[in-house]
């Protein structure tokens, strides 16, 4: 006889989900430390052995195939794909002017969480989400806070790099 329950079925999908997380997480980091300032302040040697590691590292996690489904409704998944195209619209700009595209990344993710406090909230976008699944909820404002995360850290990659050349003139 198997021995399965519902919460046992749920401790898998929150595995799952855990691992999706970490696996972002991890690439998250690594693209980091590849475009670091701190990569163009080392020598020659060093920043070639630790781009070696870096990409062989992205490449391992890349192997890594984390498949969680939601289970979503025709409605939902019309709302999945309506909110990852305002998302995605939104970051092909985001190279053209940083400062609005963040503007506009930060009302997005206004619209997928409920703090009062967390700034200015793209009402259009906030009813495309109410559409989407749970779990697509969960997905959409974390890739709006990683967005939002690789744009300050360019932000201040780019700063770095003024400063440098102001010191040299």
């Amino acid at each position: 006889m198997c021995s399965f329950s519902p919460h046992r079925v749920q401790e898998l999908r929150d595995a799952a989900a855990s691992l999706e997380i970490e696996k972002e997480s991890l690439i998250e980091k690594i693209h980091s430390v590849q475009n670091s300032q701190d990569m163009r302040n080392i020598s020659d040697g060093e920043r070639e052995e630790l781009t070696i590691t870096a990409d062989r590292l992205m490449n391992r996690t890349l192997t890594v195939e984390v498949s969680l489904e939601t289970i979503r409704n025709p409605q939902q998944a019309t709302a999945l794909q309506h909110a990852t195209a305002v998302i995605d619209e939104i970051a092909k700009k985001v190279t053209d002017n940083l400062e609005t595209g963040r503007k506009q990344l930060i009302s997005l993710y206004g619209a997928c969480t409920s703090d009062i406090n967390q700034g200015p909230i793209d009402q259009k976008f906030q009813s495309i989400i109410i559409g989407c699944a749970l779990e697509d909820q969960k997905k959409i404002k974390r890739r709006l806070e990683m967005l939002i995360r690789n744009i300050d850290h360019s932000e201040k990659s780019i700063t770095l790099l003024d400063q440098q050349k102001q010191k040299k003139h």
